[in-house]
């Protein structure tokens, strides 16, 4: 049972008619609100109506805030109390305070007075002037709602819906949160674009990389946009983009290009493997520009690409076969499940066996590292993953404006989506993979030496 006079003692900011009571009283003690004398015209035995839980928050949250401006203030104060003029006055005093601000937080629109302070005198100290940490000067929103616009932008809700959206969120007061703040926003995003495309790579290192190309309808193109992009994995396990540009259909030509503009801005060492499609041009240019790197080639992709040669009625079985062979402990039992997948489809589906045996040694490639990344080193599920969110919000919208716009939000989104990408596991044995340690069918050969095995080039298969 909610007590109004402990209520009022908790909530002082709280006026009498929002808790539904009158200052007059029966008796000095507090009793239950239920009980508690009626507004006039109220019926006595109907209880009096509960404050909604949003305002509470609200406005608590209000109080509490200028609550702890003043503490700011009076902590500053402190401070330089020493400081005296000739009649013993202080002379870094509160001076009143600024008008009422309005900040778009969380908890709602809160308006606050900042406190001002008289503090010229710090001048001649050479002492900081008096700025609050809590709300530096034209703050109008936490940084927290400043995330909320381009979140809920990049995941589909369009800028025509912003108004309805944020509303339901946040209130009916909001202001300050528009479609209009997207646009700037947008602008502000190409820029960041444009700053990461151009950063510095001499201190980058990569043990793997994925690789693909995506396809995206852009509304003011005549042909479809292809970006090409790569992630990769750190020293230390972590993952992050490495690159991200528009080439044309995924060519040599273009991966070419990605990949000297990689070299031009400081990256002198390709990872130790690379995982893709088989159909990219990217092994060309990578076997020009970094020769050092060994392919591996999706096994999703790869598995898609089988069945689809084979009707329907088999389909189960050949993907239960080829899950045998990577999903296989060894090399050698991977080879073994690999002649049977050939011994039962060679004959009817010729198609289908040579479009898995043209890529053997690129498809077992994941073999020679250790096994706790076979499971990363198999497929690109990392950039699938992250560009299905992509994918859906290029749906909401109809495709993309531009070029720009599109490589920009797709920036973004995957700037958002790297935040939830997990570390490499067996991270502890990335420093032997980079030294050229030998692995045979995962486990580490101590003795062995590293031979120089120089990158096969993949041929596109259709």
């Amino acid at each position: 049972m909610l007590w109004v006079g402990e209520m009022k003692k908790a909530y002082p900011w709280l006026s009498n008619e929002t808790v539904g009571v009158l200052d007059a009283r029966h008796n000095q003690e507090d009793t239950p609100m239920q009980q508690d004398t009626p507004l006039p015209g109220a019926r006595p035995d109907r209880p009096l109506p509960l404050l909604p839980l949003d305002e509470v928050v609200q406005r608590g949250a209000q109080a509490l805030l200028q609550r702890a401006l003043d503490v700011e203030v009076e902590l500053f104060l402190e401070r330089y109390q020493y400081l005296m003029d000739d009649q013993g006055r202080r002379q870094v005093v509160r001076n009143g305070h600024r008008p009422v601000r309005r900040i778009l937080t969380g908890a709602g629109p809160l308006e606050v007075a900042t406190p001002r302070v008289d503090d010229r005198v710090l001048d001649t100290q050479r002492e900081p002037r008096f700025t609050s940490q809590l709300i530096p000067p034209y703050l109008r929103r936490t940084k927290h709602i400043e995330e909320l616009l381009p979140v809920l932008y990049l995941k589909g809700i369009s800028t025509g819906d912003f108004a309805e959206a944020l509303q339901a969120i946040l209130g009916r007061d909001v202001i300050g949160l528009s479609a209009e703040t997207i646009v700037r926003l947008k602008t502000v995003w190409q820029r960041e674009y444009e700053q990461w495309n151009r950063r510095d790579l001499a201190t980058s290192r990569y043990v793997y990389w994925w690789v693909d190309g995506i396809y995206f309808n852009v509304r003011l193109d005549t042909d479809r946009q292809c970006l090409l992009v790569i992630i990769g994995a750190r020293p230390d396990g972590t993952k992050e983009l490495v690159a991200i540009d528009d080439g044309f259909r995924e060519s040599a030509d273009s991966w070419r290009s990605l990949l000297r503009a990689l070299k031009q801005r400081g990256l002198t060492q390709g990872p130790a493997a690379a995982t893709g499609d088989g159909a990219l041009g990217f092994w060309v240019a990578l076997a020009e520009e970094f020769p050092q790197t060994r392919p591996q080639l999706c096994w999703v992709h790869k598995t898609a690409n089988v069945l689809d040669k084979l009707p329907q009625s088999v389909q189960a079985k050949a993907k239960s076969l080829l899950h045998d062979i990577y999903l296989a402990p060894t090399k050698a039992d991977a080879e073994q499940a690999w002649a049977h997948f050939i011994a039962t489809f060679a004959e009817k589906y010729p198609k289908a066996v040579a479009c898995l045996t043209a890529h053997r040694d690129e498809l077992l490639t994941f073999y020679a590292y250790p096994a706790e990344h076979w499971p990363s080193l198999r497929s690109t599920n990392v950039i699938e993953s992250t560009f299905a969110t992509v994918r859906l919000r290029t749906k909401r919208t109809k495709g993309c404006g531009s070029r720009i716009a599109t490589l920009t939000m797709v920036f973004k989104l995957v700037e958002s989506a790297a935040k939830r990408w997990h570390r490499l596991r067996g991270s502890q044995q990335i420093p032997d993979v980079l030294n050229g340690v030998i692995f045979h069918d995962g486990v580490c050969v101590p003795s062995a030496q590293p031979p120089h095995v120089p990158a096969p080039v993949v041929h596109s298969v259709p």
